[in-house]
């Protein structure tokens, strides 16, 4: 079945369909019929806008959702500065932080669990490019945490998208428009600016984050494949609407902002988590992975990786992404004469992947783990590791499956990206070995042909036979 049986148990109900306009209300008549801003609004609640682009946006890319709700999001104390000297996500000319832009091919060991740490202070940036004071770029983030958010928190960043991937534990997201249970295999985006907490109801979380600064993820065009395949709308899955009531002014709650890479926090007397009803198309969402349609090659060669794009983000070139979202799921290789791991590569793009479980087929070696991740950068030499090629490169080519078990993932930008000062040092899990124990060790099986008939005067350097010279161009 295509689908993830997860060993914790789903508990929420949700909407689907990926770009969809929904609706929904946890109080039956809380949504007004016809008017978005009515005088009035059912039950005393008041009407609330939440836009995720510019208004005049074209209509196919416009997004926005219309809130109900029994206090506006406006409704809290001026917010200050927090924690300025040790949450910095945004380095460069915003805070004392700097990028390490480096043609060096990366890898990291699995990144540690923080059981001390609660979800806004687990988030680790390692890697990036942009700035998102201008809504350009991405960020790409390690999380670890091992406490919940309080009951009295609520976080949500102003710089861009997260893309969460959990790589081990379950998350207990509820959010202004409702809530979500995100899973290793799944992942779940929660767009800019929308506020939710986080816990942890099966100990201890790690995973991955991709912030994007600049538009909003969609699925990728199918071209000639058709009108169904890789990812399907349909199983995209967006919360119902659900609320809580504590507006006496009894408690306190802290609501938590990122914004230009910095903390910030304000003060408020009601739950932040109050959104009766609502409809639009801007809200978050998940996606099993397990549920991904895999397309490849059923006669020979082995095709780009951009045919497991899950989501992308295009820049304003079509074709080139800001960011794509790759994963490498368990697939049946069955191409004829055809070395079947991804082929040795050089990329005008960025490439940073991750292992949410298994072994990847491309990095038998060892070396590249679950909760591990590894980096090739704008034109950075890349490609399997010398046991992957000698197995592959004698294998028997028949029908087989590959990755049973195992999940692997990309990020990929056409930026160049820059990693922090925590990703190539003070997390200290950077493999030092990685060309020596990937690449190193590649030994050349060239052999010339005996006797040698050399092309185009191609140099000798043993005896053999000069091709056609009226081929040379400029012949001496």
């Amino acid at each position: 079945m295509p689908l993830t049986e997860f060993n914790f148990p789903e508990k929420y109900k949700y909407q689907n369909g990926f770009g969809s306009y929904h609706e929904t209300e946890a109080v039956e008549g809380a949504l007004p019929i016809g008017a978005n801003n009515p005088q009035k609004a059912p039950f005393g609640l008041y009407n609330e806008k939440l836009s995720g682009t510019a208004f005049t946006a074209p209509r196919a890319e416009n997004q926005q959702t219309w809130l109900y709700r029994i206090l506006p999001a406006s409704s809290h104390a001026p917010f200050e500065a927090r924690e300025t000297s040790t949450f910095d996500t945004n380095p460069g000319i915003h805070g004392k932080e700097r990028w390490h832009q480096i043609p060096n091919q990366l890898r990291w060991d699995p990144f540690d669990l923080d059981e001390t740490v609660d979800w806004v202070h687990s988030l680790h940036l390692v890697a990036g490019a942009g700035d998102p004071t201008m809504k350009s770029g991405l960020g790409m983030f390690i999380y670890a945490a091992g406490k919940d958010m309080s009951l009295h928190e609520a976080f949500y960043s102003a710089d861009g998208d997260f893309l969460i991937v959990p790589q081990h534990g379950v998350l207990d997201i509820q959010t202004e428009l409702g809530r979500l249970l995100v899973r290793p295999n799944e992942i779940c985006v929660i767009p800019r600016g929308i506020r939710y907490r986080v816990t942890l109801p099966d100990g201890p979380v790690r995973g991955y984050i991709l912030e994007l600064y600049q538009d909003h993820f969609q699925l990728p065009d199918l071209g000639p494949i058709g009108s169904n395949g890789l990812a399907n709308a349909r199983d995209f899955q967006a919360p119902i609407a659900s609320f809580d009531e504590d507006h006496e002014g009894n408690n306190e709650y802290t609501l938590l902002a990122k914004f230009s890479g910095h903390l910030f926090a304000a003060k408020q007397k009601h739950t932040p988590f109050d959104v009766v009803a609502w409809h639009g198309n801007y809200y978050p969402y998940k996606y099993d992975l397990g549920r991904f349609n895999t397309i490849g090659s059923i006669s020979y060669d082995h095709p780009d990786p951009s045919i497991f794009t899950v989501l992308t983000a295009q820049s304003d070139h079509v074709g080139t992404a800001i960011a794509d979202f790759v994963i490498f799921p368990p697939r049946w290789l069955v191409a004829e004469d055809t070395f079947r791991p991804p082929w040795y590569h050089r990329n005008t793009m960025s490439e940073f992947m991750g292992l949410i479980g298994g072994q990847y087929d491309a990095k038998t070696g060892g070396g590249f783990q679950p909760a591990g991740a590894s980096l090739h950068n704008v034109m950075s030499a890349h490609g399997p590791d010398a046991s992957t090629h000698e197995k592959a490169s004698n294998a028997e080519l028949k029908p087989m499956k590959v990755g049973e078990g195992s999940m692997a993932f990309m990020f990929e930008s056409s930026l160049m990206v820059g990693v922090t000062e925590w990703g190539l040092k003070k997390c200290a899990k950077v493999q030092e070995d990685y060309n020596a124990e990937s690449w190193e060790p590649l030994k050349p099986h060239f052999k010339r042909p005996t006797p040698a008939k050399l092309i185009n005067g191609a140099s000798s350097g043993v005896n053999g036979e000069t091709g056609d010279k009226s081929q040379v161009p400029h012949y001496t």
